[in-house]
């Protein structure tokens, strides 16, 4: 991801096809089988990607991906 080039929500898509979108500019990835979940706000217009959350799927159930 450090060296990607994300414009768009699709460009995302393209490389990564089980990431989720939310309100607010947030992209939630699946990691190790779904076991683990990264959140990360995209500020696509600045080419820059911030991590909001990493954690186990059963800690990401408790959390509001779109505000954390």
């Amino acid at each position: 991801a450090s060296r990607a080039n994300w414009r768009t929500p699709a460009d995302i898509k393209a490389a990564y096809r089980n990431a989720s979108f939310t309100a607010n500019n947030r992209v939630v990835f699946n990691v190790k089988g779904n076991d683990y979940r990264l959140v990360v706000a995209v500020h696509y217009d600045r080419g820059q990607m911030y991590v909001r959350f990493v954690g186990a799927h059963r800690q990401y159930d408790t959390i509001k991906a779109e505000t954390i």
